[in-house]
């Protein structure tokens, strides 16, 4: 857990800042869609060094799944998937943060979908940060994992014709996130 006296806030800026998933389709080509609402914040001593003590939390609206599939959508939002009248959002919360080399980390963390909470992996990679034309300091992270979606309760399949499910199990989960420096308490 971060000291937080000493710990800066950087807010995930969600306009700039992406969450895309893969999965295989009929076993023979692969989905992919975006969650448009994400929000959450790191906790780091160091921006540039998540090893010492940084923590991270991130929410994502589970409603806002877009497959570019109208259809496809509702029933990803529906009890079968998601179950967004249940289980509005995605939710990650970090428990350890360890450095493997350069600007590179592995986070692993409490992954909580449809209620169903399971430890995950991500591979983390600090992208850089600076300052904006408005003066505000920010930092970019690039993040990538793998999940097992049946592992959180997402069990819909229908079998084919030809041998094999209509959807994959594994899901590519691929988040690019801006974060924005918070002023420090004054206090």
């Amino acid at each position: 857990m971060a000291d937080t006296t000493t710990a800066t806030r950087w807010t995930i800026d969600a306009s700039h800042s992406t969450v895309e998933f893969a999965v295989r389709h009929m076993m023979i080509s692969t989905v992919k869609g975006h969650f448009g609402k994400i929000e959450g914040f790191l906790e780091a001593p160091d921006i540039q060094d998540l090893s010492q003590g940084a923590t991270l939390e991130a929410r994502i609206d589970a409603s806002t799944v877009d497959t570019r599939e109208p259809q496809r959508d509702e029933h990803l939002r529906s009890a079968e998937f998601f179950d967004v009248a249940n289980h509005p959002t995605i939710e990650f919360r970090s428990r350890r943060i360890e450095k493997t080399g350069d600007n590179r980390y592995k986070v692993t963390g409490d992954l909580t979908i449809r209620g169903v909470t399971k430890e995950v992996t991500w591979d983390l990679t600090y992208e850089g940060g600076g300052k904006d034309p408005w003066g505000q300091e920010r930092a970019a992270f690039h993040a990538e994992t793998k999940v097992n979606r049946k592992d959180f309760g997402l069990q819909w399949n229908m079998l084919l014709e030809s041998g094999g499910v209509l959807v994959g199990d594994e899901v590519r989960v691929s988040v690019d996130v801006q974060l924005i420096k918070q002023a420090q308490n004054q206090g």
